[in-house]
C-alpha cells in the first residue's frame, strides 16, 4: 500500500473515532478533583491513564456504531460524510480497527487497576448491547447513554482507589440523562418528519414528552448538586459557592436549546459557546478553591 494511502486510511480511522468527542472523557477527572488529590503526581498519572483507556474504548464503540448505523447515516445531512457511510473506510477495516482499539483499552485498564478493567468491560458490554438492541428500546436508549458517562466517572474513582460519594453518582447520572434527553428532543425538532428514517427510536418519542423529561431532570440535577455541594449526608464538601455556576450552566444550556436550536450534539455546544466555557472554568476554579484552599 502506498504511503499516502496508509496515511489517508489512518486519517479516516481517526476521524471515525471522533476526536472532538473525546472531551466526554473529562468525566474521569471529577473523582480526582473532589478526592483532593489533584496535585499529587501519582494520582494524576493514573487518572490520565484511565482517560486514555476511555478514549480507546469510546473510539472503538464509535467505529462499531458507524458500522451498524451506516445505512441510516447515509440518509442524514451531516452523518453521510462519515468515512464508513461515505465509503472511504471499508467495513472490514473498521471492524479490525475497532477490535484493536477495544483490546488495547482493556489491556491498559486491567494493567492500571483490576477494578478499572472490569469497569471497562462493563462499559464495552453496555455499548455492545446498545448497538445491537437497546438503542431501539424507548427510554433504555437514553439510560444506557447516561450509564456510560457514569461509568467514566466511576472508573476515575476506582483507578485512584478513592471512595465514591452516592451524591456524586446521582449528580453525574442526572446531568448526563438531562443532556441525553435534550439530544433526543433536538434530533426530533431538526429532522422533523424524517427523524425516524435517521434514528428509528425517535418515532417512539415526542417533543412534549421530552420537554417534561427535561423539566424534571433539570430540577433533579440542580437540587442534587446543591445538596452535594452543601455537604448533606456528611459528605464533608466545601463547595456551596459553586452552586451558582451549576445553576447558570444548566440554564445557559437550556437557553441554547430553546432559543438557539442547539443541543443535538452536547460536545459541539461545549466547544462553541464561550459563556458556557467561561462558566465551566469558573466552576472548576471555585471547586478547587473550596476543596484545597
Amino acid at each position: 500500500m502506498p504511503k499516502h494511502s496508509l496515511v489517508l486510511l489512518l486519517y479516516y480511522i481517526l476521524w471515525s473515532m471522533r476526536p472532538r468527542q473525546w472531551i466526554k472523557n473529562v468525566f474521569v477527572f471529577p473523582a480526582l478533583v473532589f478526592s483532593e488529590h489533584l496535585f499529587e503526581l501519582s494520582y494524576l498519572i493514573h487518572s490520565l491513564g484511565a482517560a486514555l483507556c476511555f478514549v480507546l474504548l469510546s473510539g472503538g464503540v464509535y467505529l462499531f456504531n458507524d458500522i451498524f448505523d451506516r445505512q441510516y447515516d447515509r440518509l442524514h445531512p451531516e452523518k453521510c460524510h462519515r468515512p464508513i457511510a461515505a465509503g472511504h473506510l471499508s467495513v472490514s477495516l473498521a471492524w479490525g480497527a475497532a477490535l484493536v482499539s477495544l483490546a488495547l483499552a482493556l489491556v491498559c485498564a486491567f494493567w492500571l487497576h483490576p477494578h478499572l478493567g472490569w469497569v471497562a468491560v462493563l462499559y464495552a458490554a453496555l455499548n455492545a448491547a446498545y448497538s445491537l438492541r437497546l438503542k431501539h428500546v424507548v427510554l433504555m436508549d437514553v439510560l444506557i447513554v447516561a450509564a456510560c458517562y457514569l461509568l467514566r466517572a466511576v472508573g476515575g474513582g476506582v483507578v485512584i482507589e478513592v471512595s465514591i460519594s452516592t451524591w456524586f453518582i446521582v449528580c453525574i447520572f442526572a446531568l448526563v440523562l438531562f443532556m441525553a434527553a435534550v439530544k433526543r428532543r433536538q434530533e426530533i425538532v431538526q429532522l422533523a418528519d424524517e427523524a425516524a428514517d435517521h434514528r428509528a427510536i425517535l418515532e417512539e418519542y415526542s417533543v412534549p414528552f421530552l420537554d417534561q423529561m427535561i423539566a424534571v431532570l433539570t430540577a433533579v440535577t440542580i437540587v442534587c448538586y446543591a445538596l452535594y455541594a452543601m455537604g448533606v449526608g456528611a459528605e464533608g464538601t466545601q463547595m456551596q459557592w459553586t452552586i451558582p455556576f451549576v445553576l447558570y450552566g444548566v440554564l445557559r444550556y437550556l437557553y441554547l436549546v430553546y432559543h438557539r436550536g442547539q443541543g443535538d450534539d452536547p460536545t459541539t455546544v461545549v466547544w462553541s459557546d464561550r459563556p458556557l466555557q467561561i462558566n465551566i472554568l469558573l466552576w472548576l476554579v471555585a471547586s478547587i478553591l473550596g476543596l484545597y484552599a
